[in-house]
């Protein structure tokens, strides 16, 4: 496909009235080229249209372009600090910041905002849980989701969770004792969020029930769509709000079906978008209702964790009863406060390091991209979030292959964690060849997955053209398979380290550097000192330093906060962790 030129891109922007979606483009090796596509907006609980994740520009029109235009000749001043930087001035105002012995150079463009939401992501519960082999003091009972972050389970005995391949267990073992299994992620506001599940008995005696739980801040306080499996064999409905330990019904219960046998699937979906909340549910093998059950107001739990909810009433009589969850689908979901990094600038990749001398040859490659909106550094970076569309290579080694759009890890283990060892070509689903003649090879396993160091090597090997190594390499010249070798290793300047004591102040840090982390807390059992790594993105909206890499927890690239803040600032563990910081 031909390369969408600047002329062509910025008569789409400009019959936009409104903020549009920056995007990759269609790839070959090393370079950007191809035809826009758009990143879709999120398709919240109602349709709504906050996006998911996106990178956004304002409309431009001519008035844009002008302040570009830049005069003879251009000016070059070595500025002072380490590492020695050249700092270029149209004008007397900034058009380039150049690092000697780095490829990357910062200039200013039109406003951008990066901005993150909840990605959606089903729970099929393909593991066996708590694994015996680790102590007891480390076992997971439910484990993590494929992405919506680790559950807590609560209440009242570590054993009565467990996980089995397809199923996520619940056992009753004593009655009038709530079990809760949340999700450990807050921050969720409107949702449309959904569980299948399934009791093993009719209850005898008293009822038991269980509920899909949102805006659950504790287990005292939570709303919750609860079914209760009589012992008629009857299944009602209810929803209900939790404050302080005190129960309200939001609506009626409803009666959906009598003798219902035990072993049945039942499905519960909730659809909350502020203060309304609307619940339905339905047995397996029959179809969704068109229509809510209930819609309902309520305001009380703005925000907080969604997941399910056991008890057996007082008085129940044939304990133990098991319930299987077999399926938890968040389909759609907001944070009440995504991350957003706004700021005007790119980051472009010189064809050689600058070795700090100013030339015409520099001088008109700086010009060339001035009031470029080209994709650079960040925009292909943050092609890779959740809700980014696939664009596939229109040539190279990749034709025909995904080499843009949402990304996940990597595959899972037995007990429910991510595999590391998605690098780029694997992404792709296509064999490598090195510059030193060494090949490998797909794996059918990690399709579309990418790990930290796997994504850093996507953005600046294979979109911006940065040699890479097929493993280890000391030689400097070429990016490493691993976070540990690119602390020391990658092309480019170190701009900062760790005393070994305080994270590197990191004074000169700037949007497109490598960020590399000691955040591994099992490290002081082995030699390795880096082991994860990501590319710094610039300061969100609380005037944090924000970064983007592929994480386990998250299930993929993200800038966001899901099993931890992914900032450079404050107590969490990237920010005490942080190691080195290099440019490229």
């Amino acid at each position: 496909m031909p390369e969408t030129s600047r002329r062509g891109l910025l008569a789409a922007l400009v019959a936009s009235a409104a903020a549009v979606p920056l995007t990759g483009l269609a790839a070959g090796p090393a370079r950007a080229a191809g035809s826009s596509a758009t990143v879709p907006p999120f398709a919240g609980p109602a349709g709504s249209s906050p996006a998911r994740s996106s990178v956004t520009l304002p409309p431009l029109d001519a008035s844009y372009f002008t302040p570009v235009t830049l005069t003879t000749p251009l000016t070059a001043t070595v500025l002072a600090g380490t590492p020695a930087r050249t700092e270029v001035t149209s004008g007397g105002r900034r058009v380039a910041l150049l690092t000697h012995g780095a490829r990357t150079v910062v200039l200013p463009g039109p406003q951008r905002v990066f901005a993150e939401n909840k990605r959606p992501f089903v729970d099929g519960f393909q593991r066996t849980l708590p694994d015996p082999s680790l102590p007891e003091a480390d076992r997971q009972y439910w484990g993590s989701s494929p992405g919506g972050g680790s559950w807590s389970t609560l209440g009242p005995a570590d054993t009565d969770y467990s996980v089995v391949p397809g199923a996520g267990v619940i056992s009753l073992t004593t009655d009038f004792a709530s079990r809760h299994a949340t999700l450990r992620d807050d921050e969720i506001t409107d949702v449309d969020v959904r569980c299948v599940a399934r009791f093993d008995k009719v209850p005898t005696g008293q009822a038991c029930s269980f509920a899909l739980s949102f805006g659950y801040q504790d287990t005292h306080n939570n709303y919750r769509a609860r079914l209760s499996f009589l012992t008629t064999g009857a299944v009602e409905l209810r929803v209900e709000k939790e404050v302080a330990d005190t129960v309200t019904q939001l609506a009626s219960a409803l009666t959906l079906a009598t003798d219902v046998p035990a072993g049945s699937d039942w499905t519960i979906r909730i659809r909350r978008e502020g203060a309304r909340i609307q619940a339905k549910a339905w047995r397996g093998g029959s179809a969704e209702p068109s229509a809510w059950s209930v819609d309902v107001t309520d305001s009380t739990f703005t925000k907080g964790r969604v997941g399910v909810r056991a008890l057996a009433n007082k008085g129940c009589t044939n304990l133990p009863v098991k319930l299987s969850v077999s399926r938890f689908e968040v389909s759609a979901a907001n944070w009440e406060a995504p991350p957003t990094v706004t700021h005007g600038d790119w980051v472009r990749v010189l064809a050689e390091p600058f070795d700090g001398t100013w030339s015409g040859q520099l001088e008109q490659t700086i010009r060339a991209w001035a009031g470029s909106t080209v994709p650079d550094v960040l925009a292909h970076a943050a092609m890779f979030l959740g809700g980014a569309p696939a664009v596939t290579a229109g040539s190279g080694p990749a034709q025909g292959k995904q080499v843009l759009g949402e990304a996940g890890y990597g595959y899972l283990d037995p007990q429910g964690y991510r595999y590391e060892g998605a690098d780029f070509h694997e992404y792709m689903n296509v064999g490598w060849t090195f510059d030193d003649g060494t090949h490998t090879g797909p794996s059918s396993k990690q399709v579309g997955n990418l790990d930290c160091s796997g994504y850093t090597r996507m953005v600046y090997g294979y979109h911006m053209g940065v040699p890479m190594a097929a493993g280890q390499d000391t030689s400097g010249q070429r990016l490493p398979r691993k976070s540990r070798d690119m602390a020391d290793y990658a092309p480019g300047v170190r701009i900062d380290r760790t005393d070994g004591t305080n994270p590197p102040a990191a004074a000169l840090l700037q949007p497109g550097d490598l960020v590399l982390f000691n955040a591994d807390s099992s490290d002081d059992k082995v030699t390795v000192t880096v082991d994860h790594v990501g590319i710094y993105l610039g300061q969100d909206a609380a005037g944090k330093r924000r970064f983007l890499s592929s994480r386990k927890t998250v299930n993929g690239p993200t800038m966001a906060d899901l099993g931890g803040a992914s900032v450079l600032d404050g107590t969490g563990t990237y920010a005490k962790k942080l190691h080195t910081v290099h440019r490229i």
